[in-house]
């Protein structure tokens, strides 16, 4: 039966996955480029507020300083939420935890909406610290010339939350739906970004070209004049960010929590049998309910799992669109154009997201994986090798552009999606919160540190800038081809039994799984 028609059959699924998805990795990618509009418009804030204060202008070098402040504490705001997502999710359960997080982004909005009439710069810094914390927290995405999308609380929680809550069939399709929404709210942000750019003076838009590390979001225009990019207008538009936390609050009630967790967590059978029956559009449960309530067996008697655990459970072990503008100019493309072509990096990445979720249940995660990591190591090079070559081929620029969007693609496909849905599968059910915590921090850490050396990159290494990360490529398909397991259309039993395989070799010679006594013989 086609995706799309087991999805509709299990309506109630479909609209888990949106309310999740609103107030989750679209919350994330709104955010992500939101701050963008109104750049020059919150640094004159920033520089008319402190003039207030002293009498005297803040030099321009310090408002720059402020600024990057306000932009860089977003990452930092999702390493506390991945740090935070892990407990909230083992004590409130999955959509409790989804509900709580927009705590943070109802405060986060109230900063943003009253920080001009209070006269306080401070209260965006905060702001922007809070709603960071609020991304981090609900889900997981990626994006090679955007940001990833596996992060704070929303981040981490909602693919857990859709993940166990989803049939093993079309649990890959499902899961990648955290980054078709971390795309679409990225993508609708640089096509409103574009028509606000064809309406700047050149002097402006030069400006915004070379400021901006991200799209512009969210503008509305009357009769050729930016309605929000009014100075008195930006607060209203950063606390927009109020509108999917409302929709998530108005419809995730209604809606059941993660069947996993009421049986194996909360030990509630009639509440897990209830919550498979309206996720499933069927009475008829009772083959799924066996598989939870062997997999409840294997996990009996074990604590959830801390985050530093994992590292000691060998077992374990093995499972354990910032710079868009940037790598355009560097191709040599015109600035008139490097809007239209970031415009085209965000297309390519929804796009991808969405062949991706039809395709991961056909061809399974490990093909994915190697086949985008290989591609994107073969787009790459090229890449380089037209960099070396645009000062003396006119066309070398276009064809560096095409590499980027080649690449991208590769990375929707595989990468962006799947890697989303491992921590899911790989671990079990008092392991995954401890496993969402590591992969958000870690995710959080690395790209605050790429976006901090990427520009002394650049310089450093010229045209071979990429060569780093294609080595991170080729890595990553030689990792994937001779260590990881398929986990398409198994169980979690199934699949930690083949972990157990791949990690006590001298249990290689045992029959084929008949029960949860072979995960009893670890800690899985």
């Amino acid at each position: 039966m086609p995706t799309l028609q087991r999805l509709m059959q299990g309506r109630v699924l479909l609209l888990t996955i949106c309310a999740a998805g609103i107030g989750g990795t679209f919350q994330f990618g709104y955010n992500l480029s939101i701050i963008n509009a109104p750049t020059l418009h919150i640094q004159e804030f920033i520089n008319e507020t402190w003039r207030v204060r002293t009498g005297q202008p803040l030099p321009r070098h310090l408002v720059l300083l402020v600024w990057s402040l306000i932009v860089s504490l977003y990452p930092l705001g999702g390493l506390f939420g991945a740090l935070l997502a892990g407990p909230l999710a083992v004590m409130l359960g999955r959509k409790k935890s989804l509900l709580v997080n927009n705590i943070f982004v109802v405060a986060a909005a109230s900063l943003f909406g009253f920080s001009r009439r209070a006269g306080s710069f401070e209260m965006v810094i905060l702001g922007r610290l809070l709603i960071g914390v609020s991304a981090g927290m609900g889900g997981h995405s990626s994006s090679c010339l955007s940001i990833p999308a596996h992060s704070g609380v929303s981040m981490s929680v909602q693919p857990m939350y859709l993940g166990e809550s989803a049939p093993k069939e079309l649990r890959g399709a499902v899961a990648m739906t955290p980054a078709i929404f971390t795309a679409l709210g990225i993508v609708m942000g640089q096509v409103v970004g574009l028509s606000v750019l064809r309406h700047c003076s050149l002097e402006l838009r030069n400006l915004c070209v070379e400021i901006l590390s991200t799209p512009i979001w969210l503008i509305r225009k009357t009769q050729n004049r930016e309605v929000l990019g009014d100075p008195w207008a930006w607060p209203l538009l950063l606390a927009s960010c109020l509108v999917p936390g409302v929709l998530q609050l108005a419809s995730l009630p209604l809606l059941p929590e993660s069947p996993r967790y009421l049986l194996i967590d909360c030990g509630d059978t009639e509440a897990c049998l209830a919550a498979l029956q309206r996720l499933r559009g069927t009475d008829d449960v009772a083959q799924e309910l066996s598989e939870l309530d062997e997999e409840r067996a294997a996990c009996r008697g074990q604590r959830a799992r801390r985050p530093w655990e994992l590292l000691h459970d060998r077992g374990l072990r093995r499972q354990v669109y910032a710079v868009a503008s940037s790598v355009f100019r560097g191709a040599g493309v015109p600035d008139a154009e490097v809007q239209y072509a970031v415009v085209g990096t965000g297309s390519c990445e929804l796009l991808a997201a969405c062949v991706s979720c039809v395709l991961i249940e056909r061809v399974g995660r490990r093909v994915l994986l190697i086949a985008g990591y290989s591609l994107m190591t073969c787009w790459g090079s090229i890449f380089t090798v037209a960099l070396c070559l645009q000062s003396s081929v006119p066309w070398m620029p276009y064809l560096a552009m095409s590499c980027i969007f080649a690449f991208i693609r590769s990375f929707g496909i595989g990468p962006a999606g799947v890697t989303g849905i491992l921590a899911t599968e790989l671990f079990d059910q008092k392991s995954r919160p401890a496993a969402y915590m590591v992969c958000g921090a870690l995710m959080w850490i690395l790209l605050f540190l790429v976006g901090l050396g990427f520009p002394f990159i650049m310089e450093g290494l010229s045209h071979f800038f990429y060569v780093p990360f294609l080595g991170v490529c080729v890595c990553g398909a030689i990792y994937t081809a001779f260590f990881l397991p398929e986990t398409k259309g198994k169980s979690f039993l199934e699949i930690s039994e083949e972990l157990d395989r791949l990690s006590f070799l001298k249990q290689n010679q045992g029959p084929d799984w008949s029960g949860p006594e072979v995960i009893l013989s670890t800690e899985l």
